[in-house]
C-alpha cells in the first residue's frame, strides 16, 4: 500500500469511491457530481491543500482532503478534513493512515486547527477522530434532510499547534519540499 497525492488521471477512480456514499447520509450531498466538477474540486482544494490517495496494487482504495471551511481571511489557519474509503477497504486502518498522513502535512503547512463535520451517529468516523485526538467542538440537530430523515451533525476539532501568538503565514500545500512530503507519505503507509 502507497499513500501519494492525487493527480488528475485518479479523478474517475476518487468518484468512483464518492458515489459509494451518495446514498448515504455520510455525505448531504443527494446527486454524483459529473467528472468535469469533481475534477474541478480537486484542483481548487490543491491549489492550497494535499488530496491524498491511497493505492494498493494500482487500484485507489482511498482518499483524503483537506479545505478551509469557510470563506473569510482570518479563518485561514483551519482546515476541514474529509476521508473516504473503498467499502471494500474499510476497518483496516487505511482512514486512520491517511487522516495522520493529512495532520502532518497540514502543520507543515502551518494549519493551526484541523476540523471534521460528521453526520453523527457514525460509529467508524467518531471513533477514528477520537483516536486521533479530536474532541467534539459543536453539534447540531436535524441540520441535514437526506432519503427521508433528518440528520444530526457534529464538529470535531484538533489543535494542530499550540499558543496564542500570531500565526505563522499558511504554506500552499505545493510549496511543501517534495522530501518534507514524502517522508510524511511514506511514514503512514507501512
Amino acid at each position: 500500500m502507497i499513500l501519494r497525492t492525487a493527480s488528475d488521471k485518479d479523478c474517475k477512480s476518487i468518484l468512483a469511491i464518492y458515489e459509494q456514499y451518495i446514498a448515504t447520509p455520510i455525505t448531504f450531498e443527494t446527486e454524483l457530481p459529473s467528472h468535469a466538477v469533481f475534477a474541478e474540486r480537486m484542483r481548487a482544494v490543491q491549489a492550497v491543500y494535499p488530496w491524498l490517495v491511497s493505492e494498493e496494487d494500482g487500484i485507489i482504495t482511498g482518499y483524503a482532503y483537506a479545505h478551509c471551511p469557510w470563506e473569510r481571511a482570518a479563518y485561514q489557519w483551519n482546515a476541514e478534513l474529509s476521508v473516504y474509503l473503498d467499502k471494500n477497504h474499510t476497518g483496516k486502518g487505511l482512514g486512520t493512515r491517511l487522516y495522520k498522513a493529512m495532520l502532518g502535512l497540514l502543520k507543515m503547512q502551518n494549519v493551526r486547527t484541523a476540523l471534521a463535520c460528521v453526520t453523527v451517529p457514525n460509529k467508524a468516523s467518531e471513533s477514528l477522530h477520537a483516536s486521533l485526538g479530536f474532541a467534539q467542538a459543536a453539534f447540531f440537530a436535524s441540520s441535514g434532510y437526506k432519503n427521508g430523515a433528518w440528520h444530526d451533525v457534529a464538529w470535531f476539532s484538533l489543535p494542530l499547534v499550540e499558543g496564542a501568538g500570531a500565526p505563522e503565514p499558511l504554506v500552499p500545500f505545493h510549496k511543501l519540499p517534495s522530501a518534507i512530503v514524502e517522508n510524511i507519505l511514506e511514514s503512514q503507509a507501512h
